[in-house]
């Protein structure tokens, strides 16, 4: 049998897939997207119904909390700090950033619970560092101020659910079927994680990552805890990542099997949303049910993973199934609730101290990292570090569209170099800078050209990524002409399943070597 390129992904040719556009299945054109803020795309249509992503660009693993008529939400956010930024919506569809819940570095965050228990908000957070482990954070206030973190010294686990028995005991469910008993303050843990479920496996010659049972979620309904779990891999073949269930009297077990798994798998690599998985079960504002998780955009892996939103039915047996098929169609509203605004801009004037968390975010920063950046009067004043992009913890922002503009206006100061950039990891990168006299285009994560700069120590620049298809342009003159720079990229590559590291490409501002360099006017425009 002769294997083309094409049968090579649908076989597990990860090669072949990962290798840019080459390999990707063309999804149906989707309907037209609402759009909002800046041009942004939002879930909301404005007749009743809302088309998927329920959060464009990259909010993967959610953790998500319905308290009386509000819904709060995070997202894991490794290596972006301050990370964890809480959401709030009242009708599930419409979120706006309330503010990051972790400024300290612990590591690389992945997959937290978020939990309210007598009256008090708790947010448990598994980190990848030296050791791994799952710390706890806790707040009277959603807003905060969250307490400093506690280790849990849980080293040999991820992904932990929150969930209190039908005893009053508290728990965290964890990755591989185990879990670990809280004390009652929810702060410490008793005793050592204990083996309780054997997830639900998928037949023989499935196209999957690995099996990898993780992010398990607990919800409870009529008299049942359903544990929801993810299996088949977090991301390779579009195929892989879906989700099961299992279900108990007791949050003792014994768990059996929902008969219908999976629940959620994206089945063929023509669909709009690749490797769905990682649900966690909610109850809308009128008493309906829905799941919120993530996954890949079909031809846009560099966006990371993207969260969905998901309507469930409950059948006569007490199971439940998703209906939202693939969800590449609009979906009537959950009922009941409020709508607000949805987003937030990403274009900064730096007219106030930096958003640090619902706007900017610092790759792996240093203790004093913040101390760097100053913001107001309409200039942001970064201090250089490091040589490169790769050692300077650039300034990132969350991007959600497939095609957009950012512009700034950049002045040098004693030696520095900055410059626009679309990051993925110190590693991974792509851009423009320039230092008094001449440019560096950067390129696969490395320094290449140093072409003459005719601008001298300032400039207007803008970076367009249409589709993946990266140009730049500078001016002199505060943006009233403009020069095409003589190097344009393609980044349909720059992502997971090249890089691994579970990120997104995003938009970036960077300042090396020495001195400092002044950002004004930052702007973000979506493109059609």
């Amino acid at each position: 049998m002769t294997i083309t390129r094409r049968d090579a992904l649908v076989l597990g040719g990860d090669a072949l897939a990962l290798t840019g556009t080459a390999g990707f299945a063309a999804a149906a054109p989707p309907p037209a997207a609402a759009r909002g803020i800046e041009g942004q795309r939002r879930p909301d249509l404005g007749d009743g119904r809302f088309l998927n992503p329920l959060l464009a660009g990259d909010h993967p693993d959610p953790a998500i909390l319905k308290d009386g008529a509000d819904y709060y939400m995070t997202f894991s956010s490794f290596d972006s700090y301050p990370g964890l930024v809480i959401w709030h919506s009242r009708d599930l569809v419409n979120w706006r950033p309330i503010g990051p819940a972790l400024h300290r570095n612990l590591g690389s965050v992945w997959a937290v619970s978020l939990a309210k228990h007598d009256s008090r908000f708790f947010l448990y957070i598994p980190v990848k560092s030296s050791p791994n482990s799952i710390f706890v954070i806790h707040a009277e206030r959603i807003e905060g101020p969250w307490s400093a973190p506690i280790d849990l010294h849980l080293p040999a686990h991820i992904d932990p659910c929150h969930a209190v028995g039908e005893d009053g005991s508290r728990w965290l469910f964890l990755s591989g079927g185990d879990r670990v008993r809280l004390a009652a303050d929810g702060l410490s843990c008793i005793g050592e994680p204990e083996h309780v479920y054997d997830p639900w496996r998928y037949p023989p010659g499935w196209v999957v990552e690995g099996f990898s049972p993780e992010g398990p979620k607990i919800a409870r309904h009529a008299g049942w805890f359903y544990l929801v779990t993810a299996v088949g891999g977090t991301a390779g073949p579009p195929t892989g990542h879906m989700v099961i269930a299992a279900r108990s009297r007791s949050i003792h077990g014994p768990w059996d099997q929902c008969p219908h798994n999976p629940l959620v798998h994206t089945r063929d690599r023509s669909e709009r949303w690749w490797s769905r998985g990682h649900a966690s079960l909610i109850e809308g504002p009128a008493g309906d049910w829905w799941a919120v998780y993530h996954g890949y955009e079909n031809g846009y892996l560099t966006l990371g993973r993207q969260a969905l939103l998901d309507p469930i039915s409950w059948t006569a047996d007490g199971w439940f199934r998703m209906t939202g098929g693939d969800l590449s169609q609009p979906l009537p509203k959950p009922r009941g609730g409020m709508p607000g605004p949805h987003g937030s801009a990403l274009s900064d004037r730096f007219d106030a101290p930096l958003a640090l968390g619902t706007r900017w975010s610092f790759f792996r920063p240093r203790p004093d990292e913040a101390a760097r950046a100053h913001g107001g009067d309409g200039r942001l004043v970064l201090q250089a570090a490091g040589t490169s992009p790769a050692t300077s913890s650039p300034l990132l922002a969350v991007a959600g569209d497939q095609a957009y503009r950012i512009t700034c206006d950049i002045e040098l100061a004693d030696g520095a170099t900055a410059g626009l950039l679309l990051f993925y990891d110190d590693r991974l990168y792509c851009g423009l800078g320039f230092d008094q006299h001449r440019f560096v285009t950067h390129q696969y994560g490395a320094e290449r050209g140093r072409p003459a700069n005719p601008h001298g120590s300032r400039m207007v620049m803008r970076l367009t990524n249409d589709r993946h298809i990266v140009t730049f342009d500078t001016s002199g003159d505060g943006g009233h002409s403009w020069m095409r720079f003589d190097r344009g990229m393609e980044v349909s590559g720059y992502h997971h399943n090249v890089r691994g590291g579970f990120l997104m490409l995003r938009p970036a501002l960077y300042a090396a070597g020495a001195g400092t360099a002044t950002f004004r006017d930052f702007r973000y425009e979506a493109l059609s």
